[in-house]
């Protein structure tokens, strides 16, 4: 059976997160969900010692009053976390997924998803985390850290859950386009939905060829194509074709070659996941 591993921290991407794993079990057969949530700032609500900071003329009393007052913040931090995983379970459970499980880490968030991938086939996350800044075009420091950790396919959840019938692949030719590809080839989360091969290239000539080899592999799994050749920038191309055709969800590699090389902020695969609206299939 297929399973699915989803982060939750009580953020407003928090019921996304949980409706598109309820999403993503469904297409798959129904696969299992485990939510995980990890208080990431362990050490900030644990009882810490204070004195140094307050010099060797604080009172007794006022060092047991702040002890106490950490201790006490752990214990609503793990209450928070409890109340989080099983409001997340009826969730998930009301949205049709019959086998959810939770499970509370203290730690980082990258380290803790490493520990738990190889029991799962794919990662469900929110754009931003509780704590990450929601500037416009900011996004959370967890999710970059987990599409460079996981070697899982990771669903990036949008504000909003919305119904997926179209679907888009962006081609680029790389390692990670080719795994998305086979991905798409393979799997029955996208039977049914209206498929496009999209790429960037200099002329239409040049990116039909480039598309030519996937639009045969999906061919080749039953799936038909339909091929769409930008210009421009990958990042504005790509994110303005998505909104103006109406795509429901993005397929993309994290690492491409030449111009679209290296996942650092600013690159194209960071630039799509700011600006994209829909949720982002990721893969590395």
């Amino acid at each position: 059976m297929a399973r699915i591993l989803a982060c939750t921290d009580g953020s407003i991407y928090a019921e996304s997160i949980l409706d598109h794993a309820a999403w993503a079990s469904a297409r798959m057969g129904g696969a299992a969900v485990r939510v995980l949530h990890v208080l990431d700032r362990a050490a900030a609500d644990l009882p810490v010692d204070r004195s140094g900071a307050l010099g060797v003329n604080a009172s007794e009393g006022l060092l047991r009053e702040l002890a106490e007052l950490d201790a006490a913040r752990g214990k609503v931090s793990l209450r928070r976390a409890r109340a989080l995983l099983e409001a997340a379970e009826a969730r998930l459970k009301a949205a049709g997924v019959a086998q959810v499980s939770t499970v509370q880490r203290h730690g980082a968030l990258v380290d803790t998803v490493v520990e738990f991938e190889a029991e799962a086939d794919l990662l469900v996350i929110g754009k931003r985390g509780e704590a990450a800044n929601f500037a416009v075009g900011h996004l959370g420091a967890n999710l970059e850290r987990v599409l460079r950790a996981s070697t899982l396919p990771v669903l990036v959840a949008s504000r909003a859950f919305r119904p997926v019938t179209r679907c888009a692949i962006a081609y680029d030719g790389g390692l990670s386009g080719q795994k998305a590809v086979a991905y798409a080839a393979g799997t029955a989360a996208l039977d049914g939905l209206e498929c496009e091969l999209v790429t960037v290239a200099a002329d239409e000539a040049a990116g039909r060829a480039l598309l030519a080899r996937p639009a045969q592999q999906l061919a080749d799994a039953g799936r038909t194509a339909s091929l769409t050749v930008l210009r421009g920038e990958p990042e504005t191309a790509i994110a303005g074709h998505v909104a103006g055709a109406g795509i429901d969800l993005l397929v993309m590699g994290a690492y491409g070659h030449g111009r679209l090389r290296n996942m650092i902020l600013g690159s194209t695969t960071t630039a799509l996941l700011r600006s994209c609206r829909i949720p982002v299939l990721v893969f590395r």
